[in-house]
C-alpha cells in the first residue's frame, strides 16, 4: 500500500465570522503517486481545498497532513511550497516584466541554487514544455497555451513532489486546453509526482485515475475512474 501524501480528518473553513462555510468537514486521504480530480459547482470548496493542500491557506477545525506533519503548524509554509509543492493557476499567475525564463526561476530564488544553475534549469524546463525559442518572450508576447506552459515549467521549477492545478484549462480554448493537459499528464506520471487537479469539466476529470466530487463543502463522492 503507497504512503499517504496527504489525510484530512473533519476539514472545516469558515470565513466571515462562521457565516460562511467552505468546508464542512472533510475526510480524504491521497497516496503517493495518485492523479486525484477534484469536481464539483463553483463556490463547493473545491478550490479552497486545493489552497490548504497548498498552505495557502489554513483551516478553521480539523486536521490536515502532508506525510504526517501537520500543514497548519508548518514554521515556514513558503518553504514548504518551494520545496515540495508546485501549483499550476488558471490564471497564469506570470509576471508581466519578467521573460519567460525569469518567471521560470522564480520559485528557486527560496533554494541555494546560484544563478547560473537557475537559469540552466529554466531553460531546460522550458526545453522540456516546448517552448526553448521562447525563452526571452516576455508574457504579453506569448499565446494562452504559451503562458500557461511557463506556468508548467514553473510549478516544476524545484523538482516538487506534489502537483497542485487549479482549473489549468479553465482561460484556454479547446484545443490548448487538449495539448496542456496532455503535458501536464506527460510530466506527472514521467516524474512519478502526485496531482490534485481541480476542475468542472468532466471530460478532464475522467482522466485522472480517482474522481473526488464535492457539493456545499462536503465531499460526495469518491470514485476510481
Amino acid at each position: 500500500m503507497k504512503p499517504h501524501v496527504f489525510a484530512a480528518v473533519g476539514l472545516k473553513k469558515e470565513f466571515d465570522d462562521g457565516r460562511v462555510q467552505a468546508l464542512r468537514g472533510v475526510d480524504f486521504s491521497i497516496a503517493q503517486g495518485e492523479f486525484v480530480a477534484i469536481t464539483g459547482p463553483s463556490g463547493c470548496g473545491k478550490t479552497t481545498l486545493l489552497q490548504m493542500l497548498g498552505a495557502l491557506d489554513f483551516p478553521s477545525s480539523g486536521t490536515l497532513h502532508y506525510r504526517g506533519n501537520s500543514i497548519p503548524d508548518l514554521p515556514e509554509p513558503a518553504a514548504y511550497r518551494a520545496r515540495e509543492i508546485g501549483i499550476i493557476f488558471q490564471a497564469f499567475n506570470l509576471l508581466p516584466t519578467f521573460t519567460a525564463l525569469e518567471n521560470v526561476q522564480i520559485p528557486m530564488f527560496e533554494t541555494d541554487m546560484r544563478a547560473a544553475e537557475r537559469k540552466e534549469r529554466a531553460g531546460l524546463l522550458l526545453k522540456s514544455v516546448g517552448l526553448a525559442e521562447r525563452r526571452d518572450h516576455f508574457p504579453a508576447k506569448l499565446s494562452g497555451g504559451e503562458r500557461q506552459r511557463v506556468a508548467i515549467a514553473r510549478s516544476l521549477a524545484n523538482s516538487p513532489s506534489v502537483l497542485l492545478a487549479d482549473e489549468p484549462t479553465g482561460n484556454l480554448d479547446s484545443e490548448n486546453a487538449h495539448l496542456i493537459l496532455d503535458l501536464i499528464i506527460r510530466l506527472q506520471r514521467e516524474q512519478n509526482m502526485t496531482l490534485v487537479l481541480v476542475t468542472h469539466d468532466s471530460g478532464i476529470a475522467q482522466r485522472a485515475s480517482r474522481v473526488v466530487h464535492m457539493k456545499d463543502g462536503r465531499i460526495v463522492s469518491d470514485l476510481a475512474t
